[in-house]
């Protein structure tokens, strides 16, 4: 059957139904032949649409009263909720050309990193040239991809997409609640903003209101202290001038570098962030089950709906599921596949009252915003020291649950909790799987994909060069295969408690390595208090949280050069020149020298000869005692990648590049350039 006759079969069963009711509108603001017209496979050319899409939602409907502050949010006449978001589309110009898949990007702040992830194209904010598209790879596929914006406070920067939400009112009394802002600085600052980075900052209700307090610590795990009212504002410095500023904190003497500063404020006017994830619920419905003249897109043309989100968007998927967003109003699934990548154990505030959905956890920034909480695995699993009891995907019916791959580099072990999602909670044996689960780890990696050559940036060794994002090509393609018709995508790979690959960090075999210090201690998940209403009403009346206990943190273990055992292997890290960390401590300048650094590794090259080893004392074998020739090195890799390809992890286009930068690596190291 082909698609138009599916297409048109499809117009006529859903002729009486009523799908298009939350959202009211699409208005496109611009219309344009993608990359000159360019043809891209059996897909033909594509456009790109730009505009906004307007939103009325029932407060009512059980499958919106999961978002936080829905009833009181102001109605319109018909006693819906409405709010905007705005859209960016790339799609087949005929779409019945494509292969009936949309694949929507979770806008990491506001940006689009879908094609330069997938498609290895230049970076851009408004993608439109060929060399943006990269080499194609998923509009040659066929793919419809869409970026829509779910967050309130993304900066103020062209290019962006943003949630346009309504705020939660107590009828006509202002609501006020507390919000936290940390503060943390590399060099002595005299003001900083209320904000987390550069997003929108909730403003102070009351400047002089008696719950306004600025604390401060040495250390992550160091008690606060109290800061001198007298001694702080709700200010700039514009001038040499003190300036009063509602978004901004001003501190006599000026922030010091390296301490952990807290400032918690009352803010009044919470928008009903929950609203950004029933907005991508209901334009993906939208696609799937209806129809978008607006957008040429007829009823049938969509017949899959695939997500994919990257750290913060990550872990915004594990909180859609965590709430149960992928129940539709009219009790479809919204998703049928969802990729969350590099989320480790998070989830993060993405639902609550007086959000900041910005603000993540590292193991020195961020800390102690409801991201790392309980529950962490799929399944339920009970926490023996507090009794809880849950799953993250407990509120998902059978009917709605999607297809799930979790994937991770090593950095996420190390500073972002990742062994959480496949453990038990004491940390002593593996969890099992669902069904529906892929968890893929890679080996050796950070936070995000490495670049050659490596460089140093904050942390006391070289960053991570390790490319792992070859990996995510062919599972985004394997992913569609299982989501269009039950193709099983290649096996869960990651370290494992039973095959001793992931342990305790006490129980790392790191070697000692001349300049190299042993790895701090990981990032932490706590137990934490943020008051009664918390779980049941999203409302934060605790701030800072009271902590108590932390989980159990394991981290992957290591061979005798410093590489990890478990989980999967780009074939330069399999074939190794170096030895790759998820974990790089800070360097004096950065941070303290005793903590991790924020989402970096480690590149430590091996010695190049064994007269060079001897040298430096160095227990890792030289590059010329383990490989005869460069030859045989790049022989070495491209068995390794042949491997790979084979069950299914990397795709046969790119056996080439690989190894390609496998010889560029060699050339590098050998000519002593370093």
């Amino acid at each position: 059957m082909t698609r138009t006759i599916a297409a048109f079969l499809t117009v006529l069963c859903l002729a009486t139904s009523t799908l298009d009711a939350k959202v009211v509108r699409i208005e496109v603001r611009s219309r344009t032949a993608l990359a000159g017209g360019m043809m891209f496979g059996l897909a033909g050319s594509y456009e790109r649409i730009v505009g906004t899409i307007y939103f009325a939602v029932d407060p009512d409907n059980p499958a919106n009263r999961i978002i936080t502050d829905i009833a009181n949010a102001p109605r319109n006449a018909e006693g819906l909720v409405e709010f905007s978001s705005d859209f960016f589309l790339i799609k087949p110009l005929d779409v019945l050309r494509g292969n009936g898949t949309v694949l929507y990007e979770v806008s990491n702040r506001g940006g689009k990193g879908l094609l330069r992830y997938f498609n290895r194209g230049e970076g851009s904010l408004s993608p439109m040239t060929e060399a943006e598209m990269g080499d194609g790879l998923l509009l040659s596929n066929g793919f419809t991809l869409l970026w829509l914006g779910w967050q309130f406070d993304a900066p103020d920067r062209d290019g962006l997409v943003r949630l346009y939400s309504p705020v939660a009112t107590d009828g006509m009394t202002a609501i006020e609640g507390l919000v936290r802002s940390e503060i943390l600085v590399q060099e002595r600052e005299f003001d900083r903003s209320l904000s987390d980075r550069n997003h929108a900052a909730y403003e102070v209700a009351d400047p002089n209101d008696p719950a306004n307090m600025m604390t401060v610590r040495d250390g992550v795990d160091q008690p606060r202290r109290v800061v001198p009212r007298s001694q702080w504002s709700f200010a700039r410095l514009e001038n040499g001038r003190v300036v009063p500023d509602r978004t901004r904190v001003h501190l006599e003497g000026g922030f010091e570098p390296h301490k952990i500063y807290d400032v918690v404020y009352k803010a009044q006017n919470p928008p009903l962030v929950g609203l950004g994830p029933a907005a991508i619920r209901d334009v993906v419905a939208r696609l799937k089950y209806g129809a978008a003249e607006e957008l040429s897109i007829p009823s049938g043309a969509i017949d899959r709906a695939l997500a994919f989100g990257s750290s913060q968007s990550g872990r915004f998927l594990r909180t859609f599921m965590y709430y149960g967003f992928n129940e539709t109003e009219e009790h479809q699934k919204a998703f049928d596949g969802i990729m969350s990548h590099i989320a480790g154990g998070g989830r993060g505030s993405f639902n609550h009252r007086f959000a900041q959905p910005s603000r993540d956890g590292h193991p020195y920034l961020n800390k102690l915003y409801p991201t790392d909480i309980f529950p962490f695995t799929d399944i339920s699993q009970t926490d023996p020291e507090t009794g809880m009891r849950g799953g993250l995907l407990d509120r998902v019916e059978p009917a709605f649950m999607p297809k799930i791959f979790y994937t991770n580099s090593s950095y996420e072990y190390w500073g972002r909790a990742a062994s959480l999602i496949h453990t038990s909670i004491d940390g002593t044996q593996d969890s099992p799987l669902m069904d529906n689960v892929r968890i893929y780890s890679f080996a050796g990696g950070q936070h995000g994909p490495g670049s050659f050559p490596a460089v140093q940036r904050s942390g006391q060794q070289l960053s991570n060069p390790n490319d792992y994002s070859w990996f995510m090509r062919s599972l985004v393609l394997a992913m569609n295969r299982w989501a269009t018709d039950d193709s099983p995508p290649p096996a869960s790979t990651y370290p494992r408690i039973s095959d001793g690959d992931l342990v305790l960090p006490e129980q790392l075999d790191f070697p000692q390595l001349p300049g190299v210090g042993q790895p701090a201690t990981p990032h932490k998940a706590y137990r934490v208090d943020y008051g009664p209403e918390f779980a049941t009403r999203g409302i934060i009346t605790v701030e800072p949280p009271e902590v108590a206990s932390s989980f159990p943190i394991l981290v992957p273990q290591v061979d005798s050069d410093g590489n990890e055992t478990g989980g999967l292997k780009m074939p330069e890290v399999a074939v190794p020149l170096a030895t790759y960390t998820g974990w790089n401590n800070f360097n004096a300048e950065s941070g303290p020298e005793d903590v991790l650094s924020s989402m970096q590794g480690s590149y430590i090259p091996f010695p190049r000869t064994a007269a060079d080893r001897r040298l430096s004392s160095d227990p890792r074998r030289a590059i010329e005692e383990r490989y005869r020739s460069r030859e045989q090195y790049v022989g070495l890799v491209s068995d390794a990648a042949i491997r790979l390809i084979d069950e299914g992890y990397l795709l046969a286009q790119d056996l080439a590049p690989v190894l390609n930068r496998a010889g560029e690596h060699w050339d590098y190291l050998m000519a002593g350039t370093r």
